[in-house]
């Protein structure tokens, strides 16, 4: 009975330890879009008075964190878990209205790859629950502000239609 006991109990902290390991991760464990296995696709969307953006093959707004000042992300831990890094499997493919040219990737301490344009590391937001939304349009968050992009790759400064951080 001992025996069964001990296995049990060794099974169970192993699982234990596999859970809390797995919240460590600078990916943004999980809870934004994920491209992971896959090739991320930038495209365009339109949002509101910010006009063209670029966006995942799904619609979801992507930004830029001031704080990173080269292609290198400075967004890790808790950053990271608010502003998941647009993380891809191989080179990231162009949408629509996005120049190709400008695409490229970064390696994260994880060693995930991230997805850059013109140079800057992209992200999403938490906050952004569906397609379209810019929540984090200006938000002053981990020492920088988060900007959308348009499609040349530029920061959007322009407030957002009913959010964003101004």
């Amino acid at each position: 009975m001992r025996g069964k006991i001990k296995t049990a109990s060794a099974v169970f902290m192993a699982a234990l330890f596999a859970v809390a390991v797995s919240g460590c991760s600078d990916n943004g464990g999980g809870s934004a879009p994920s491209e992971s296995g896959k090739a991320a696709t930038v495209a365009t969307g339109t949002a509101g008075q910010l006009g063209t953006i670029l966006t995942n093959g799904e619609g979801r707004t992507l930004y830029l964190f001031e704080a990173d000042k080269s292609t290198k992300s400075t967004c890790s831990g808790d950053c990271a878990k608010a502003w998941p890094p647009m993380v891809t499997a191989g080179a990231p493919a162009a949408g629509s209205g996005v120049k190709k040219s400008l695409l490229g990737t970064t390696t994260r301490s994880n060693g995930d790859k991230q997805a850059t344009y013109n140079g800057h590391p992209l992200y999403f937001f938490e906050g952004d629950q569906s397609s379209g939304d810019v929540n984090g349009q200006g938000l002053n968050q981990f020492g920088a502000k988060w900007y959308v992009l348009d499609a040349s790759g530029n920061k959007i400064t322009k407030k957002a239609d009913g959010g964003g951080g101004y």
